[in-house]
């Protein structure tokens, strides 16, 4: 356990100890709470950023998770056909409520609740290497892009129109 992270980025490093994964989680000086500015930090493509993305269903309120590449938009068309009903953008009480950290820091994994879908972009398994966040917007960790489908068990879809 590293004692110099906050508390937040360490429940995404227990987390991934518990996936059985050795990534390590590093807090930066410098914000990553949007793709362009982790990639800038980083010193990666836009593209090997996973953006962890809430949305939930309109009628029955699921929560649902999307591991977008940084370059990429969500056709939210796709995502509602894969779910049987529309979805809309979650706000950050529901992101706050459902994974337990605020938007900008969100992990694929470590969540408070169990989301009900998660959907990972086709485009981050093209990378050995992608950069997701890690309990707040200047936490992250380096996994391979194959890792996000094991941790997550999500469905692997293609999200652009």
């Amino acid at each position: 356990m590293n004692q110099s992270l906050t508390k937040s980025a360490e429940s995404v490093q227990n987390a991934l100890a518990s996936h059985g994964l050795s990534c390590q989680v590093l807090e930066l000086s410098q914000s990553t709470r949007t793709a362009a500015d982790a990639a800038s930090t980083i010193g990666c493509e836009v593209a090997q950023i996973v953006k962890s993305l809430i949305f939930k269903t309109k009628l029955t309120h699921r929560s649902v998770l999307i591991l977008a590449s940084g370059s990429n938009r969500v056709d939210e068309k796709k995502i509602e056909s894969q779910v049987g009903e529309k979805i809309t953008k979650a706000d950050a009480d529901f992101a706050k409520a459902v994974t337990g950290f605020a938007i900008g820091g969100i992990p694929p994994i470590g969540h408070k609740q169990a989301i009900d879908f998660t959907f990972i972009d086709e485009d981050l398994l093209k990378f050995d290497s992608v950069w997701a966040a890690a309990g707040t917007p200047n936490a992250v960790f380096n996994l391979q892009g194959k890792d996000l489908l094991e941790m997550t068990h999500g469905k692997v879809i293609s999200i652009q129109g």
